[in-house]
């Protein structure tokens, strides 16, 4: 992928906690409320609360995998790298419906109350706010993020004042029964308002535009779903216990009445003002993420490639955008219900698949799988989620089961008549089913990928000691070695590079130990020497399972750093000497070390540590 393929970083914290807000707090709140409290009663404040609690394990997840690879199309990218092209095509493109889907839903509500004001017909008016979007979205992320930033912290304001005015308002005999028609249906519930807290995907799927996507993503997500569940919540309860069972169940304009109770008309129109904040916010952040899903499908050349382009403007990904945008306009033409049945069982099934995702890659021994936020409690969190969500999906019902049924066979047959030819990936399942059977079934090319996902996401800029760790020698012994073998063995293989007789090299570096001890700890030994020669400088490296006996106090010496270069390269000598301290300090060094799985696995742990890089010399 070129420079002029990449996505601008032009995203913070205050830009992913707004984002995740804002597609959070839309139709989830402002329309599905009179709907769930028709299917649940008062106990529909439990179901939001339980679709939260569900969802926190996903989003701990996605955090983890947003953080290890911040590459545009969120769930799409990880399941992937996870499962492979097949399951990786089908989870992106029902991504994309069912975001797409829900914008549509915010974008229905949203032309309702335009209708209530400026009588235009719904159609018409949801037809011109998707092209708004539309033109919002290719002119720029950080202009869509800012209008995002403005919407959400209006829209937070007015939902706080609605419900420190409403709470002691609230009437406890509309709360009793709590739950008249049982137990199952607040659960079943859960999973109908389970398309609210979606917010959490949308946000994942932009992480390659995020700043310092290690410690925003994760708390960005945290604080957006901690204040949104408590917010559904609150707001719900309020909205429960102020309006009448006959006006809140199956209304389209749920805390609109619980406005009007309050304050009369003026209340109306306030709440539905923060309505159509709310529509604006989760129609904005959905065109914005769902995109993002085609942006990478067509990277990995399972959709036409055009999808991934770049305007070379605005560095938006404006076919995906415009694409996305007639899914949404022909949408507009679905019923309510469907809409968000479909989106629900969909986003759920991501979820799943998220959780999986964590376990798979984890296990699968892939050394370069880096997240910088990790999932606590692993794996219980993982596993607690994938049961409980696939407990509620199974009471979601029927209807959204042939949905859903019908998006994925569109979405498989996608894969297999196009994206299937010439698509070969390894995947993180194979890793696993490979460190099981003790078989040879991966090549590397999934550790390289996460190599360069890790050089892009912390910036590493390769110097010349990168260059060097790239061709140097490395040496993977297996049995115990004397000092003087190892000098042998060193000298074997670093003579034609260095331009020396091997007997002569070995007595240089034996020569060089009997002056003054290279080891530095028990564990690692930095053997270096200045050669009688110009412009060269070299390098070699080596893992002695078993040890290296360099002296009495360092019997088994496990990993050594061989430096051998001309009096005028000392000045390089001292930087490389430098870079290695700063690559040996790490805290998980030894740990990778070990874990590394061949000669490539070795040098990956040198070239993604954290350590100053230098100009070239």
């Amino acid at each position: 992928m070129g420079a002029d393929d990449k996505l601008h970083k032009d995203l913070g914290l205050t830009h992913v906690f707004t984002i995740a807000s804002g597609a959070m707090i839309g139709s989830g709140l402002f329309i599905l409320p009179g709907m769930a409290h028709a299917m649940a009663g008062p106990g529909v404040i439990f179901s939001y609360v339980l679709a939260g609690l569900l969802a926190t394990t996903g989003a701990l997840s996605i955090a983890e995998l947003a953080t290890a690879m911040p590459k545009a199309g969120s769930d799409y990218f990880f399941i992937m790298r996870g499962f492979g092209a097949a399951t990786g095509s089908i989870a992106g493109m029902l991504s994309w419906f069912s975001l797409s889907l829900k914008s549509a839903f915010a974008i229905v509500g949203m032309a309702t109350f335009v209708n209530m004001i400026l009588h235009l017909p719904g159609l018409l008016s949801g037809a011109i706010l998707t092209v708004f979007f539309i033109a919002l979205n290719i002119l720029g992320v950080r202009e869509a993020a800012r209008m995002q930033i403005i919407i959400v912290f209006g829209l937070l304001l007015i939902l706080v004042v609605y419900v420190v005015i409403g709470f002691p308002q609230t009437s406890a005999e509309l709360l009793i029964p709590f739950a008249p028609y049982g137990m199952i249906p607040i659960v079943s519930t859960a999973g109908f308002v389970f398309v609210s807290y979606g917010g959490l995907l949308k946000v994942a799927s932009i992480a390659e535009e995020v700043r310092n996507p290690g410690r925003n993503m994760p708390l960005g997500l945290a604080l957006a779903l901690i204040l949104v569940t408590l917010l559904y919540a609150l707001t719900v309860m309020v909205t429960s216990g102020l309006v009448e069972d006959a006006v809140l169940d199956n209304s389209l304009t749920p805390i609109s009445d619980g406005g009007r109770v309050l304050m009369g008309q003026f209340g109306f129109v306030i709440m539905s003002i923060a309505a159509i904040l709310a529509f604006v916010s989760t129609a904005n952040a959905g065109i914005m993420a769902s995109s993002r899903y085609l942006l990478a499908l067509g990277r990995d050349d399972l959709l036409p490639s055009t999808l991934s382009k770049i305007s070379s403007r605005f560095r938006t990904p404006h076919v995906a955008i415009l694409v996305t945008g007639t899914l949404i306009l022909l949408s507009l033409f679905l019923k309510l219900n469907v809409l968000v049945e479909a989106a629900s069982c969909v986003l759920m099934l991501t979820y799943i698949l998220s959780c999986l995702a964590v376990i798979v890659l984890r296990e699968s021994g892939l050394q370069n799988y880096r997240p910088t936020f990790k999932s606590p409690l692993y794996p219980w969190v993982q596993i607690v989620g994938i049961l409980g969500i696939g407990f509620v999906l199974f009471e979601l019902g029927i209807t959204a089961f042939i949905i859903s049924a019908g998006l994925i066979l569109i979405a498989f047959l996608t894969f297999w008549f196009y994206g299937r030819e010439g698509v070969e990936r390894e995947s993180a399942l194979l890793h696993l089913v490979a460190r099981l059977t003790d078989r040879q079934l991966v090549h590397g090319a999934l550790e390289e990928e996460l190599k360069q996902i890790i050089r892009d996401r912390d910036k590493i800029v390769v110097d010349r000691f990168d260059r060097l760790v790239e061709n140097a020698v490395i040496l993977d012994i297996t049995e115990p070695m004397s000092k003087d073998d190892f000098f042998n063995l060193v000298a074997e293989h670093l003579s034609p590079r260095l331009r020396m007789k091997p007997k002569r090299l070995a007595r240089c570096l034996q020569r060089r130990e009997a002056e003054t001890s290279t080891v530095l700890s028990p564990f690692l030994a930095v053997p270096h020497l200045i050669v009688d020669s110009e412009k060269c400088f070299d390098l070699l490296i080596v893992r002695a399972h078993k040890g290296i006996e360099f002296n009495d106090e360092a019997r088994e010496v496990h990993a050594v750093f061989v430096l051998a270069g001309s009096a005028d390269e000392r000045n390089f000598h001292l930087k490389a000497l430098s870079a290695i301290a700063q690559v040996v300090q790490e805290k998980k060094f030894e740990e990778r070390w070990w874990a590394a799985k061949n000669e490539q696995g070795l040098r990956d742990v040198i070239l993604l540590s954290t350590r100053s890089r230098y100009d070239a010399v």
